[in-house]
């Protein structure tokens, strides 16, 4: 009998099978609750399958119950019970333990639990049920023969699933043999394993210098940058292809110069000679790189019309400049070639220069006068052009 000072306790014996190997190999339904059922169980689970780690689990836990019973006090009360998980998943396992063991505490309201498992897969479980009841001891079966083997085993089951499942290895150690094992069926096809050596080495090779100097990664970020990648507005793209035929103009017709000058060069030039060098560069390249200068700055033009930014006028009368210039670059280039000829034509195209940039800067400031509402100030976002309703 107890005393009044000492509280009845409840003892859960717990046998927990977390792959569900008793529901599916004896068809019986867990949770299963008391001592004769948890041995006809046990029995029943390892006839089916003597080899069965669960079966020697819960003939632990019955030992144990059939233990505690004949050595515990009077105010102790005990029961056996054994749940089961699921063989899909983790989580669907964990859940069906759970829900399990609450329903053995409905029946048998617990104050302690000792734990029986047959290994350490099922030890997962101890904090599910810690915070439920408390666990007061962990019964571990391992037949005695299998405890390292199925340590072993588990942690190479594990890498080899990151081995296999994580792109990052996958690509080493399951590509690159993959790829030398399709190399040696080829060769062999055609006949030419004498060549296997030189394969190998060429595959192992190119896999080396890809990983080594992340062209890997950056094929990668050019495919992710292509993906993602938002072109820009109508008056930039106009301003970038500009820029871009403005500088192939140029460099063009610098190389036209180049060559123009070196032609029938074979020696170092006298200085009287520089003169005459610099004058078939100036005719040659001029009005390519004119052109290029004039393309280049009507391409940014054209983005200052689209922002109303005021630069667009500034840069009008800058063009209009440049292009009369080659008229001026024309005439200096005859007279370096030829010292001899008329300066006249020299003279007169500076003069028509002078005209042609005041008269482009007074009609850009009258320009300015008249539609002054069109620019806007500096630093005010402009929007890329809608239809209005």
């Amino acid at each position: 009998m107890t005393t009044p000072t000492e509280k009845k306790e409840h003892i859960l014996v717990l046998c927990v099978d977390r792959d569900g190997d008793i529901s599916t190999k004896t068809n019986l339904k867990t949770p299963i609750l008391g001592r004769t059922e948890n041995t006809n169980a046990a029995v029943a689970l390892a006839l089916k399958d003597p080899e069965e780690p669960d079966a020697n689990a819960m003939f632990e836990a019955v030992r144990v119950f059939d233990s505690l019973t004949k050595e515990g006090k009077p105010h102790e009360s005990f029961q056996i019970a054994t749940i089961s998980g699921s063989e899909f998943s983790d989580v669907t396992a964990d859940r069906k333990l759970v829900a399990e063991l609450t329903e053995v505490l409905k029946n048998f309201k617990a104050d302690e639990v000792i734990l029986v498992t047959d290994g350490y897969r099922d030890e997962v479980i101890l904090p599910l049920i810690e915070s439920r009841v408390p666990v007061s001891s962990v019964r571990r079966i391992v037949m005695k023969h299998n405890k390292s083997i199925e340590e072993t085993a588990a942690v190479f089951s594990r890498y080899l699933k990151i081995l296999i499942e994580n792109p990052h290895y996958s690509r080493l150690l399951l590509g690159l043999p993959g790829i030398l094992l399709i190399v040696l069926g080829v060769l062999t096809v055609y006949d030419l394993l004498a060549h296997t050596w030189i394969a190998f080495l060429l595959v192992l090779g190119t896999a080396l210098i890809i990983k080594g100097f992340g062209i890997d990664k950056a094929a990668k970020n050019f495919v992710k940058w292509t993906r993602e990648y938002e072109p820009p507005p109508v008056p930039v793209q106009i301003a970038s292809f500009a820029t871009a035929a403005g500088a192939l103009s140029i460099a063009i017709g610098a190389y036209l110069g180049i060559n123009e000058a070196s032609r029938g060069l074979t020696t170092l030039p006298a200085i009287g000679d520089i003169p005459g060098l610099l004058g078939k560069f100036i005719s040659q390249a001029t009005t390519l790189i004119v052109i290029g200068v004039c393309v280049l700055l009507s391409g940014r033009a054209i983005k200052w019309y689209f922002e109303r930014d005021p630069r667009l006028l500034r840069t009008a009368v800058i063009i209009a400049v440049v292009a009369w210039s080659s008229q001026i670059l024309n005439q200096a280039s005859l007279i370096l070639i030829n010292p001899a000829f008329e300066y006249a034509g020299l003279v007169m195209s500076i003069l028509v220069g002078i005209l042609v940039g005041f008269s482009s800067l007074l009609v850009a400031f009258l320009i300015h006068r008249r539609y002054v509402s069109f620019f806007k100030k500096k630093g005010i976002k402009v929007e890329e052009f809608r239809e209005e309703a």
